[in-house]
């Protein structure tokens, strides 16, 4: 059967932070409402328990595997040619699948093999040791054999992007980045459409470290466009970036918010006039800013990671 789609769906379920235990129950709920894009990544930590809710829903319902959008990720450790295929083969045996319908590299950074969470300089390779573009040629060899039907990147800047194309055969279908109103990356998205790259945006309503409320939640411009249309902030968080031509990945494991987020992505419009305000909400804010990259004497900072000027944080 032809896969039902080219891109990812404009609304996805984002699973990061969603907890054991709960985001199983998440997925299923989000199949039946309509979900079609499911957002994972091996650092995660929870692909076993998805697979099990994925293998539940094809097994149970008037649902085809074609009929799905699933994305996962390489880890920062895995970035050697010889271990980007077992680490796909580990996702899709967690994911109780065949093939993934995107695959990315997660982080232009690496790691030595088996270290998740670098602690000391040594942990860390540099990029001009283990360029992206061998990791590349590896994850093109996944496309060939039939393992991932496209491949992309996460996190990656414009620049970045650009030195990565000259190298390929299969070019990024993808770049997930961080995107809300608080972090437009206009350029970003600009150099993405006029390379034929999609952008999905994680983090749509913001990501605090804390794991507290978001902010942007208690925007009043962001608030102030819910209430005309008697809708919820998040909901407007959400159908702004799909007005915005991207893809959105909102993590939730409440039945209700995946409902009142899927209304907003398709029914939720709203006018030139509101998004011009929210286009002027732009503070360049990243919530997820790469600092835990930052090792004394390694070879990772801020400025290196997105391609911009150092800021004070």
């Amino acid at each position: 059967m032809t896969p039902a789609f080219t891109v990812p769906p404009a609304l996805g379920l984002g699973t990061w932070k969603a907890a054991p235990g709960e985001v199983g129950a998440a997925v299923r709920s989000a199949l039946r409402l309509g979900y079609r894009h499911i957002d994972c990544a091996a650092i995660y930590g929870n692909e076993a328990e998805i697979g099990a809710a994925l293998r539940s829903a094809l097994g149970q319902r008037d649902l085809q595997r074609e009929q799905l959008w699933i994305t996962s990720k390489l880890w920062n450790d895995r970035h050697a040619p010889d271990q980007v295929r077992p680490a796909l083969e580990r996702t899709l045996a967690d994911l109780q699948l065949d093939h993934l319908d995107l695959f990315l590299i997660h982080w232009p950074v690496v790691h030595r093999q088996g270290v998740l969470m670098p602690s000391v300089a040594a942990d860390q390779i540099p990029l001009e040791q283990l360029p992206l573009h061998v990791t590349w040629a590896a994850m093109e060899d996944l496309v060939d054999a039939g393992l991932v039907r496209r491949i992309g990147v996460s996190n990656c800047s414009a620049a970045k992007l650009a030195a990565l194309l000259p190298h390929c055969r299969h070019r990024p279908a993808v770049n997930q980045v961080e995107r809300h109103p608080w972090l437009q990356q206009p350029e970003l998205l600009a150099f993405c459409r006029s390379e034929g790259i999609a952008v999905t945006a994680y983090a749509p309503l913001g990501s605090p470290a804390s794991g507290g409320p978001a902010p942007l939640l208690s925007d009043p411009v962001i608030n102030a466009i819910a209430a005309a249309h008697g809708a919820g902030a998040a909901q407007v968080l959400i159908a702004w970036g799909v007005a915005c031509g991207t893809s959105v990945i909102p993590k939730s494991v409440r039945p209700e918010r995946l409902a009142t987020n899927l209304q907003a992505a398709s029914g939720l419009q709203l006018s030139p006039a509101e998004m011009e305000e929210i286009a002027g909400l732009d503070r360049h804010h990243r919530f997820v800013d790469g600092s835990f990259w930052e090792l004394p004497g390694g070879p990772y900072s801020r400025a290196s990671l997105w391609d911009e000027p150092a800021t004070t944080p």
